[in-house]
């Protein structure tokens, strides 16, 4: 089961193009959805503003190669912006099964190949995805664990990662249901392909798009934070110690 592609035999019941035209659809779901929500909250033209301002105030010139490249290995690669070590490697965790998860589905709906190792990895990206998000939902959220609410209090922050783990989830069960010969197979197909198409379709009400512009506040944060723009504003506050060197930055200039 687990070396098994499991698209592969949906060729019996329908076209391979029927499926791949499908990943095509939810692909342009997720471009047409993050450019709405840029375009509707103006967070491009809020970043570009802020931008232009923080390089107009700057005391002095910045390596802009270096602060780009410890963005992506810091902020990115390995979620530097939570200081909370349980819910970094929980954003670890769903981030890079996420990706395992979405190339492998591409690779084996548009692919012939019977190598085991891409339907491996669909397995372990959608393992990954279900350890952290579920981990994150029922133990980290911070208005369950601070503010003692509900696990099952939904809001619109919570769409994409609900959404998400829902899709993985009847996509594991589709393909074990199938794998086992299961006359329920169609069905958890059905339901797979509806949650997916949720997933996808809810972009603009979802956190889905920040996934795309976070990088670039990281960096324009990076900036701000070399060139003192920021040394008049108070650190974060789980970071108090970048106050006083901001301050001491700010008199030598």
């Amino acid at each position: 089961m687990l070396g098994t592609n499991p698209f592969a035999a949906l060729s019996a019941s329908m076209a391979p193009g029927v499926m791949q035209g499908y990943v095509v659809l939810m692909a342009v779901l997720v471009v047409v959805g993050t450019l709405y929500d840029v375009v509707h909250k103006g967070s491009a033209k809020y970043f570009f503003a802020n931008w232009r301002r923080s390089k107009s105030k700057a005391s002095h010139e910045v390596p802009l190669v270096s602060i780009a490249v410890k963005t992506v290995v810091v902020d990115v690669l390995a979620s530097g912006e939570f200081c909370n070590a349980r819910r970094r490697v929980a954003h670890l965790l769903t981030m890079y099964g996420f990706l395992l998860y979405v190339t492998s589905t591409a690779v084996m709906v548009f692919s012939t190949s019977t190598a085991p190792l891409w339907p491996q990895l669909w397995w372990l990206g959608g393992a990954m995805i279900l350890v952290g998000g579920y981990w994150f939902w029922f133990f980290i959220r911070v208005d369950v664990v601070a503010e003692g609410n509900s696990p099952l209090r939904i809001t619109y922050a919570d769409v994409f990662v609900l959404s998400l783990l829902v899709s993985v989830t009847l996509g594991l069960v589709w393909a074990y249901a199938q794998a086992s010969g299961s006359a329920w197979s169609r069905l958890w197909f059905t339901l797979y392909i509806t949650a997916t198409a949720v997933l996808f379709g809810s972009v603009p009400w979802s956190k889905f798009a920040h996934m795309f512009f976070k990088p670039a506040a990281a960096f324009e944060k990076r900036v701000s934070n070399a060139n003192g723009t920021r040394a008049n504003l108070p650190a974060p506050a789980d970071k108090p110690e970048q106050f006083g060197k901001r301050v001491k930055h700010a008199r030598n200039y």
